[in-house]
């Protein structure tokens, strides 16, 4: 059974026999989990097996885990600054900044290979314009260029724990004020007017980025349809024109800038239509029920082979894996980065 598009959530701390029902069914791809699915390493190791043992090839397993806020994993993990912190290290240690932001992708991904997860949906590549709060301190900077270089030592780091990056929210969250969870963010700019935001994303690019996560943000110039839903922004402009192989997937389809569009079938055949690889459906356990009643969906060879190389690189995974991880150098050295990131401020810039 290949993968399907549809990447859901679950429930609990193991799972329940609904669950495995919806797991099983071959339009899902993968779980995404959240810090409801979290109690313990020892639990968590449970749990991801359980999931993996479903099917053959084995589901994806992702989370969001950017650091500061949104990091789904707490204790027993190593607390990650929010990316803001490497940004403000940059205005004073351009080498120190970037140094600092890869032992934060290594340990990111190390502790989450080493409990068998695939994939975590950072970083965010949104530029810090100061005006979105559900964006705020996760962005690195409003410079493009510091973002791109930030952002490839993030994604550095990720590659040596053997786990690839999802740079997001493209094109673009960071100019616009309203919270795509809660609400339809429109950013009426042009499209050569998003020059800015879009370096990075080309940059990332060039250098074999594994997935982009699309932003639910209608730019009307460019079309009336949200980014993550439209074939404009995901095929004509992120596929063909910008020359991205990677995996596309769309930010959660039950949130409420998405949910302006129609029924959640109907903005999976959006979302597919627009050229999506892979769908988040998440804490609508009804929605996913109605995609899995009705969506129709015919497997194409490409998606199933750029979701395929999402899968982490294999190593050890298991209670004693996480154990031999947290005994090693690399470990402790860039656990003790990231607590003195988090508890000191940086020494004030005196450039100019």
């Amino acid at each position: 059974m290949s993968l399907g598009p549809l990447m859901v959530d679950v429930a609990g701390r193991s799972l329940l026999p609904e669950d495995r029902d919806v797991l099983m069914h071959p339009l899902v791809g993968g779980v995404i989990l959240f810090s409801r699915n979290f109690e313990s390493v020892a639990q968590l190791v449970a749990l991801v097996r359980q999931i993996r043992a479903l099917r053959n090839p084995a589901l994806l397993v992702a989370v969001d885990h950017e650091g500061g806020r949104v990091q789904r994993f707490r204790s027993e993990f190593t607390r990650v600054p929010p990316m803001q912190r490497f940004g403000h290290e940059y205005d004073v240690d351009r080498a120190r900044g970037r140094a600092w932001a890869k032992e934060a992708g290594w340990v990111i991904g190390a502790e989450l290979r080493a409990v068998g997860i695939d994939l975590a949906f950072t970083p965010v590549v949104d530029l810090a314009y100061g005006l979105s709060e559900v964006i705020g301190d996760r962005a690195f900077h409003k410079d493009p260029l510091a973002v791109y270089e930030l952002a490839s030592s993030l994604v550095a780091g990720l590659g040596e724990a053997g786990m690839g990056a999802t740079a997001k929210h493209f094109p673009g969250h960071g100019s616009v004020v309203a919270d795509s969870h809660v609400a339809l963010p429109i950013d009426r700019r042009a499209l050569p007017d998003m020059d800015a935001d879009v370096l990075p994303y080309r940059r990332l690019i060039a250098n074999g980025l594994a997935s982009i996560m699309m932003a639910h943000v209608v730019f009307p110039e460019v079309d009336e349809l949200p980014a993550s839903l439209s074939h404009r922004w995901v095929t004509d402009f992120l596929r063909i024109e910008m020359g991205f192989s990677g995996a596309i997937v769309t930010d959660d389809l039950s949130m409420a800038g998405a949910a302006a569009f129609g029924g959640v079938r109907h903005r999976a055949e959006l979302a597919l239509h627009a050229g999506n690889d892979l769908l988040l459906v998440c804490n609508s356990r009804a929605s996913v029920h109605e995609l899995l009643d009705h969506l129709v969906w015919e497997p194409r060879p490409a998606s199933a082979l750029r979701l395929a190389r999402l899968r982490g690189r294999q190593v050890p995974s298991g209670v004693d894996a996480v154990t031999e991880l947290r005994a090693s150098a690399r470990w402790q050295t860039a656990s003790t980065l990231m607590a003195h990131a988090l508890n000191d401020r940086p020494a004030l810039s005196l450039k100019g």
